[in-house]
């Protein structure tokens, strides 16, 4: 199935502005529809495209990119063994999987310069240490991140393009919807929540109507990923924080607690490891705000942090992982919505997803309550202009927000908005605006 993504249009103003000087480079993690859309994008945008897979190429095609002295001998290669004619300004070449061809992306360089035609590339899992070793990253490489399908592109793959726009407008004008229409907006959501946004287990869910079979393509897909941790890092270690991420957030830490998923390595033992997973797009990483404010990012604490899974769909079906489908409670549990307080974890997940795919980095903040014995807690923080806009999440419609309340009194002349999500129908308490999960997208 292809399906409508909004990243298509971010490609059409790549070729509308910068008309052959730069190459874009698509990154995201396995199996988001990368090479997809990039294939999507040449049949219709231009006369004629040559896709070349650098997973199952053959050793001539890779071997032309050692020497890129001789750009006609290359062209000319290319076009006899793709049986595609080229047409100058009207082309397109699509490095598929670009990062386990160096010597094609340092090619991007004299291919850009050369102005013939255009270059789109495609990476998942690109390590800046050992996929580029020994070359020149090309300058006029344009990138752009490509996730997992958002709620909205997931609600057009259903057939429906009216739901999203009139709740954006609900949320401008600061309308509630009524408490039956947010139970059915609601349940739409949790089938987000449940199916993800990785097309191939979208495709499952509207081909078959079947759960268990859509969390058997899950499974593939993380078995992928999986082994490509393994490539990564031969140790395991990135492997075993991966499969830990849920029981970690069921943990309510304060952070990721690396030690006790890899029997005893410490984050910065491990900060290779956690820059690849991160620089893998799989993961979402959220750090500890040792500042909040503004600038969030130049001063966050690396070895205090959180993890989540780049897609909520994946992360279901880990949290039950060694057990079979019908053992996962989560798919019981969320559909007839009555997650209980132990599994609320995925709320959290899943707004860290759609926070990350809006373009917002992830930021958390913990500070000690009065006595001293327990912590507060703001599940994100985000830039919002030169202040700051604290999230507090609930998997339920319970309207508490104590570690939300002395957030803002601790920094209240730093607070832009301050934000609870949850299950329930969008109101005021006090000076905090109450959202429903799916409206988080707005933000």
């Amino acid at each position: 199935m292809i399906f409508k993504r909004k990243i298509y249009r971010e490609l059409q103003q790549w070729k509308e502005s910068d008309n052959g000087s730069t190459a874009l480079l698509i990154k995201g993690a396995r199996r988001v529809g990368k090479s997809t859309i990039a294939e999507e994008f040449a049949r219709a945008e231009y006369d004629s495209y040559i896709l070349i897979d650098f997973v199952e190429c053959s050793d001539e095609v890779r071997d032309l990119f050692n020497d890129v002295s001789n750009l006609d001998f290359i062209f000319m290669r290319l076009q006899m063994i793709y049986h595609v004619e080229l047409i100058e300004r009207k082309s397109v070449i699509i490095f598929d999987e670009v990062q386990n061809c160096p010597k094609a992306r340092q090619a991007i360089k004299y291919l850009v310069k050369d102005r013939r035609y255009d270059y789109i590339e495609t990476g998942s899992l690109i390590s800046i240490r050992k996929n580029v070793d020994g070359i020149l990253i090309p300058s006029e490489e344009l990138t752009v991140n490509m996730y997992p399908m958002d709620y909205e592109e997931f609600k057009w793959a259903l057939g429906d393009r009216v739901s999203v726009p009139m709740l954006e407008e609900c949320f401008r004008d600061r309308k509630s919807l009524g408490d039956v229409a947010n139970r059915s907006l609601m349940r739409d959501f949790r089938l987000y929540m449940l199916v993800g946004g990785m097309p191939q287990a979208v495709a499952t869910y509207i081909e078959t109507n079947n759960m268990e079979k859509v969390d058997r393509t899950k499974r593939g897909i993380i078995t992928l990923y999986e082994n490509d941790f393994n490539r990564i890092d031969p140790s395991g270690n990135a492997s075993l924080l991966f499969h830990n991420i849920p029981s970690e957030l069921t943990r309510n830490s304060n952070r990721y607690m690396a030690w006790s998923s890899t029997g005893g390595a410490r984050s910065h033992e491990l900060a290779d490891v956690l820059s690849e997973m991160k620089e893998s797009m799989t993961v979402n990483m959220s750090y500890h705000a040792n500042d909040p404010g503004a600038g969030m990012s130049l001063h966050h604490d690396t070895s205090r942090f959180k993890m989540f899974v780049g897609d909520t769909g994946l992360f279901v079906t880990l949290a039950f992982w060694d057990k079979k489908f019908t053992q996962n409670v989560i798919y019981e549990k969320l559909l007839s919505n009555k997650l209980s307080a132990d599994l609320g974890y995925v709320y959290e997940n899943v707004v860290a997803q759609i926070l990350k795919a809006a373009g917002h980095e992830l930021h958390y903040y913990t500070f000690p309550t009065e006595s001293g014995k327990h912590n507060y807690e703001v599940d994100f923080l985000i830039s919002d202009g030169d202040k700051v806009s604290p999230i507090e999440v609930k998997s339920s419609g319970y309207k508490a927000h104590a570690s939300l309340d002395a957030f803002c009194s601790k920094f209240s002349s730093r607070i832009k908005n301050e934000y609870l999500v949850y299950t329930k129908d969008m109101r005021k308490d006090g000076t905090v605006l109450c959202l429903p999960v799916y409206m988080t997208m707005f933000l």
